[in-house]
């Protein structure tokens, strides 16, 4: 019995390193990916065509698009931080709510890639990397999920369906 227990004690470490590799590493994915979304999406530029302004108005100066910037800053930057957070402060309170903001990137991919459905002409080499990116943003939501159970506490248990 005590064999089993040391057993245990030991793997428990080991499996928390694991799942915080993976998240770290599906957010790296997920930001490179973001970025060659963006990418492609200026691509056209440096061919000397047209970018598509999908709204319609064509800003004539930075203030007009600073919400733009300043949200694109901020959704760049959550997962950043959440990546160093998860390394250096792993708490359980941290987890449920690294859970939540996977959560929440996940549906602002799916509303993401829903419009770029909807969006004319449809650029499917942007669809094709958005689903990747919402394929990577479940298993993210995954591996989140099985961080937060490995460490709540027994009458807290998060049920598995």
């Amino acid at each position: 019995m005590a064999l089993h227990s040391l057993h245990n004690f030991d793997r428990h470490p080991l499996h928390d390193l694991r799942l915080t590799q993976q998240i770290t590493v599906l957010w790296a994915v997920f930001l490179l990916g973001l970025l060659f979304h963006t990418q492609l999406a200026l691509m056209p530029l440096f061919h000397g065509l047209a970018v598509l302004a999908p709204h319609g108005h064509v800003a004539t100066s930075l203030a007009e698009i600073a919400p733009v910037l300043w949200g694109t800053l901020f959704f760049f930057l959550l997962p950043l931080l959440a990546m160093i957070a998860i390394v250096l402060y792993p708490s359980q309170p941290l987890r449920v709510a690294h859970l939540g903001l996977t959560g929440v990137y996940t549906l602002l991919n799916l509303s993401h890639l829903a419009a770029d459905l909807i969006i004319q002409p449809i650029a499917w080499y942007q669809i094709v990397l958005m689903v990747l990116l919402v394929l990577v943003g479940l298993l993210l939501n995954q591996v989140a999920y099985q961080w937060v159970r490995l460490h709540a506490p027994r009458s807290h248990r998060i049920v598995s369906i």
